[in-house]
């Protein structure tokens, strides 16, 4: 079945269609899959940036600028690529997890920490957060 304004689950993505097709880049899944992705990045690189978390040493300028690359650049790809993870995982943050160890494994600094994507975090840490920058788009 083909999305018309017929189809849509709701009159937003129907017959409003046109008029909030800009905030799809922020209300969609795609969207929350972004953000879901800029908060474990972040995460991340607080972890290095704190002196006591001796496991994750600080990291090299490059490295955080490819961590940042990560999150300005992220794509349709992307996400669809965590998509693909996420049928295998049946866990969508899990899916985020296991993307960013697969876009960090060729940086040897990195590699060495992925494990601590995710470190002490819940699914609901990563969700609410992930709101948060959603809502903060909005305004």
């Amino acid at each position: 079945m083909e999305l018309s304004s017929l189809t849509a689950v709701s009159p937003v993505d129907g017959r409003y269609g046109d008029k909030v097709s800009a905030l799809r880049g922020i209300f969609s899944e795609y969207g929350l899959l972004k953000f879901r992705v800029q908060v474990e990045v972040r995460w991340l690189q607080k972890l290095a940036a704190h002196a006591a978390i001796k496991e994750v040493p600080a990291f090299p300028a490059d490295a955080i600028g490819y961590l940042d690359a990560i999150v300005a650049s992220f794509s349709e790809e992307d996400a669809a690529r965590i998509k693909t993870i996420e049928r295998t995982t049946n866990h969508d943050v899990k899916a985020v997890e296991y993307f960013l160890k697969e876009k960090v494994a060729e940086i040897p600094e990195l590699h060495a920490v992925s494990e601590f994507i995710h470190f002490a975090c819940t699914s609901e840490d990563i969700n609410n957060l992930s709101h948060a920058f959603d809502a903060e788009n909005r305004a």
